[in-house]
């Protein structure tokens, strides 16, 4: 009986035989190869190589990480008198702004001390009545001795008596200092 050989039949027969036999090769090749690489025996003198190479680098590894630790402090310290200018300039800046508003507030209290040097008593009592008592008697301090009196004359007597206590505490040199109970 003769066998006709067709392309189906070879495929069949390859699938049988030749895929587990590929398999098996292909799963003892790792092996194959681990078991033909010797081991390597160490080099005599390596460990000395090797810390000789070590120690002549480490002097250069030493000094780079300086320059890096330098550079890095130079720049941080551009850094803060950047932030050092700004500061003193904003400074400047305030402390003009600090002037103008002084001279502001000295020029208001003179025209504000002044309007109510002309005004009469009785029309200014009622209005320093209604200030803040600390304003009203910083007023009246600097207005003349008989223009106060009279203001305060015409004042509502509880808020005069108030302003009254705040003038004599603040010319009382022994405000603020501990008594001697003895």
């Amino acid at each position: 009986m003769m066998m006709v050989v067709t392309s189906g039949t070879v495929r069949k027969k390859l699938r049988q035989i030749g895929l587990p036999l590929l398999f098996t090769v292909l799963a003892a090749i790792p092996y194959a190869v681990a078991a033909e690489e010797p081991a390597m025996p160490p080099l005599p003198g390596s460990d000395n190589e090797i810390r000789q190479f070590c120690s002549n680098i480490a002097d250069a590894a030493r000094d780079r990480r300086y320059l890096i630790q330098k550079q890095e402090l130079e720049k941080l310290q551009s850094d803060v008198n950047d932030r050092i200018t700004v500061l003193e300039q904003k400074k400047t800046e305030y402390e003009e702004w600090l002037k103008k508003r002084n001279d502001f507030l000295k020029r208001a209290e003179v025209g504000l001390i002044d309007i109510y040097k002309n005004m009469k008593p009785d029309a200014a009592a009622p209005q320093l009545a209604e200030l803040n008592v600390q304003i009203a008697a910083a007023i009246i301090m600097q207005l003349p001795a008989r223009q106060s009196s009279l203001i305060l004359s015409e004042m509502d007597a509880q808020k005069a008596a108030m302003v009254a206590a705040i003038i004599s505490s603040a010319a009382d040199t022994n405000t603020g200092k501990k008594k001697n109970p003895t």
